[in-house]
């Protein structure tokens, strides 16, 4: 009884060695054959790298996009591909791309949006590494069918700027945008107009580059609070605050235009931008409507009053890291006529 049990032991025990040896051998044999995949890899990865230095970004150029899934709100540096650059004129020099798809696959729905936590301007900074000096963004795994420029009336709201940035940004980017950000301000105390400094952001950021067709016109104050709603031009104008939570979620009076509008280029220049002559907030809203409308009295006015009669002048552009700002003498307002 002790002989046979002994033996059957003793089979057994070389029948488990024999097993361990066999795994031993073949993780042996996987682990070489990874290895060699890897060692492959890196070897065309460098030979590769190896021809296109000649043509690679300049360092501070090369920081691309990601999305950051913890965070809705956030994106995150990726180094997959290089971002395009700015040329000397401060246009985008865009690499041979597939066009960017129609519906972007990186957007993340409705936001959280609160303005109650600190936001310096250095934290806003270091949450988005791939925009360019002057406020410039391209994406850099795909061709935009649009150059956006978004146009900030503005004077006085910097606790207003740094929110909008701080949102703003990161759902531009996930929105696979093409884009550069105007702030322009206006100078002085006198009485603010709002529409005249929407017609200047228009004017100047053509200077800079003339590849603009899309322009976003935007209060400081306005975040979208969903990143689905697409800072793109359409075939006709289109209004993006169509729902505001001061206003319940819903139009304060039919025809409403004021907040956040886009308009291409060419539907820009058809109506003769907006008009110069309201002098503080309210009433160029109801005008901008009207424009598109032809309503007959403001079909008249809007050839007299428009892009093609602003008068102002420039007093300084000064390119930051994440917008440019264009300080405007804009004029004042004309004196009320006297009553009675």
């Amino acid at each position: 009884m002790s002989r046979l049990l002994g033996g059957t032991l003793e089979r057994i025990c070389k029948a488990v060695l024999l097993l361990c040896l066999l795994h031993f051998l073949i993780a042996v044999i996987l682990y070489f054959d990874v290895y060699a995949q890897h060692l492959d890899f890196f070897s065309r990865f460098s030979a590769h790298g190896r021809q296109t230095a000649p043509h690679s970004l300049h360092p501070a150029a090369a920081t691309g996009i990601g999305t950051n899934c913890s965070r809705p709100n956030g994106t995150a540096p990726s180094s997959e591909a290089p971002s395009p650059r700015l040329d000397a004129n401060h246009s985008v020099t865009t690499m041979s791309l597939p066009p960017c798809p129609e519906v972007p696959p990186g957007l993340v729905g409705r936001l959280l949006i609160e303005f109650s936590s600190p936001m310096p301007m250095d934290r806003v900074q270091q949450e988005n590494p791939g925009v360019q000096g002057g406020g410039r963004y391209a994406p850099p795994d795909c061709t935009p069918q649009q150059t956006v420029a978004i146009i900030i009336p503005f004077r006085h709201r910097e606790h207003h700027l740094r929110y909008w940035l701080h949102y703003l940004h990161p759902i531009l980017r996930r929105q696979r945008l093409r884009y550069g950000i105007y702030v322009i301000s206006q100078h002085g105390e006198d009485t603010f107009n709002r529409a005249k400094l929407l017609n200047v952001g228009f004017l100047e950021a053509l200077k800079e580059d003339p590849a603009y067709d899309c322009f976003i016109f935007s209060d400081v104050d306005l975040v979208p609070m969903d990143d689905r709603n697409l800072y793109r031009c359409g075939e006709q104008p289109r209004h993006f605050a169509i729902a505001m939570d001061k206003f319940g979620f819903r139009l304060p009076y039919a025809g409403y235009f004021g907040g956040v509008s886009g308009l291409s280029k060419a539907q820009f220049l058809k109506i003769n931008g907006f008009p110069n002559e309201y002098w503080g907030w309210g009433g160029e809203d109801d005008d901008i409507f009207n424009r598109f409308t032809k309503i007959q009295n403001t079909k008249l006015t809007m050839k007299r009053d428009g892009i093609g009669s602003v008068h102002y002048r420039v007093l300084e552009v000064s390119r930051q890291p994440l917008f440019t700002n264009i300080t405007v003498d804009i004029g004042r307002a004309p004196p009320r006529p006297a009553r009675g």
